[in-house]
């Protein structure tokens, strides 16, 4: 009777091969986010006022707005990724698990999509309330040039 263990015995009970790529995307998303949301604080401490047309305004923008949908992303998929590692470590039951982790996926992917979906709505909004006061400007010029210039008729 051998009392060692045997490579027969212990083959297929090692690591599943998968936990240094999700630690590394772990590491990755938790990065991502504290380097976009470190430009989001400077560029909100430049700008003049924090206002809802001012910010709307400063989020027309490309670096902004960009910056914003990184960090919505990566803060989401972070997330997802820890509590899959505490559903996969403290959750025994098989079925459970998966109902577990689909449920996850799900919540985390529907945050990440209303986050977006909000921030093209302020976008979208707020690029239309500058084109229609461009829009009132030229009018206004334009009434102002007909009144100047005698009436037109």
């Amino acid at each position: 009777m051998n009392k060692g263990t045997e490579i027969g015995e212990v083959r297929g009970l090692g690591s599943a091969h998968h936990g240094a790529g999700h630690w590394l995307l772990m590491q990755a998303t938790s990065a991502g986010a504290l380097i976009t949301c470190a430009y989001l604080v400077i560029s909100f401490l430049l700008l003049p006022d924090l206002s809802y047309e001012t910010v709307s305004g400063w989020l027309t923008h490309l670096g902004p707005s960009f910056a914003l949908a990184l960090l919505i992303v990566a803060v989401f998929w972070h997330a997802r990724l820890g509590l899959q590692v505490m559903i996969e470590d403290y959750v025994d039951h098989p079925g459970r698990r998966f109902a577990a982790l689909l449920t996850l996926n799900l919540a985390a992917f529907a945050g990440a999509a209303f986050g977006l979906i909000c921030l093209a709505r302020i976008v979208i909004e707020a690029a239309g309330q500058a084109a229609s006061k461009a829009a009132a400007a030229q009018a206004m010029q334009a009434i102002q040039g007909m009144m100047q210039g005698g009436g037109g008729m």
